[in-house]
């Protein structure tokens, strides 16, 4: 009974997760259960960079750098090339753990940057068991699934722990959390530390699944898009940015991909060159932008905010709405101090 009213609060989480490890059996479709299999990749990146932008508000612009490492540990270490042949469920943990130590190689000349210098500094770095799984997507994708269950886990005790409460006290004020005794230099070295170990997690299962890797599949737009799915989801919020990661990531490869078609299905019924020719997913970006704007103005704090962000983003509205008296009073009031109280 004690377990069941701890999960509780986790009851639509579970029920969720159960419609996922439900998904393979009910669609065989290999096309479908592959492309969840690589959204769970960008949920388990988004989740990573989580903790550097959503609990420890550093921005960071070159993250798919981690993701890269990890996949070229991955690979490395699994190709014939040098003759190593590693087990494949080792290696996810050393692709990580080496893509860890780049985060703190990374972090450790940026501790005295913050804001837009940060985002320039990682954003140069981003440029800079006896299984065979073969070549079918549901063991990879029950892998993932897993792996993120875990790592949730494994996320939701470091935010409650005495770290996780050091991420949230940098991320509202630096300045307080050092006069409060908190360790700018190691709290921020852990935070790109631990995104970079879930995203070198994500890059071994990602080149493990696909079986080549290339460095166009690292550019600055996948950095780009997994920043946009955890500020749709909502920073600082877990299941927010798994929501917001798989939203995003479906839109892009099936939405947008189905738009297209009906797009020029319409143009050539109708005649309309303009709509034959358009193409959707090459306008992915402009969408993305656009998205954000809106979001910016309509809903700053994610779809599915933080209840610490929203409560700051409520705040700041209502302080921002305030309206004088319609009688005028508040200008009328003299411009002097107020005396104090029982004092002449």
């Amino acid at each position: 009974m004690r377990v069941l009213k701890r999960l509780t609060p986790y009851r639509t989480a579970l029920a969720v997760l159960a419609l996922f490890l439900l998904y393979p059996l009910a669609d065989h479709n290999a096309g479908h259960v592959n492309a969840a299999a690589d959204a769970a990749v960008f949920v388990l990146l988004a989740l990573g960079l989580n903790i550097v932008v959503g609990f420890a508000g550093l921005l960071d612009l070159g993250y798919a750098a981690f993701f890269a490492i990890g996949s070229y540990a991955y690979a490395l270490a699994a190709s014939p090339f040098y003759h190593l042949h590693l087990p494949f469920w080792p290696m996810l943990l050393v692709s990580a753990l080496i893509a860890a130590v780049f985060g703190v190689l990374l972090g450790a000349p940026t501790l005295r940057l913050r804001g837009d210098y940060l985002a320039i500094v990682t954003l140069g770095f981003g440029e800079l068991f006896g299984y065979h799984f073969g070549f079918n997507p549901t063991p990879y994708y029950y892998t993932l699934i897993g792996i993120i269950v875990l790592s949730v886990i494994a996320i939701l005790r470091l935010r409650d722990s005495r770290l996780g409460r050091a991420w949230l006290a940098v991320r509202e004020d630096e300045i307080a959390a050092s006069s409060m005794g908190i360790n700018l230099v190691t709290t921020k070295l852990t935070a790109f530390s631990f995104g970079a170990f879930f995203s070198g997690f994500a890059g071994a299962l990602y080149v493990a699944k696909l079986g080549i890797v290339s460095p166009d599949q690292f550019n600055f737009t996948v950095s780009f898009t997994i920043l946009a799915m955890v500020v749709l989801g909502g920073m600082g919020n877990v299941f927010g940015v798994i929501a917001g990661a798989g939203i995003l990531y479906e839109f892009q490869t099936l939405v947008l991909a189905d738009l297209t078609e009906w797009s020029h299905d319409l143009g050539h019924a109708w005649g309309i060159a303009a709509l034959a020719r358009v193409d959707f997913v090459n306008l992915k970006f402009l969408l993305y932008g656009l998205g954000l704007v809106f979001l910016m103005l309509l809903r700053p704090e994610g779809i599915f905010p933080e209840r610490r962000i929203r409560a700051i983003m409520t705040e700041r509205g209502s302080a921002a709405g305030e309206v004088p008296p319609a009688d005028g009073s508040a200008a009328k009031a003299p411009m002097t101090d107020a005396p104090p109280p029982g004092g002449a």
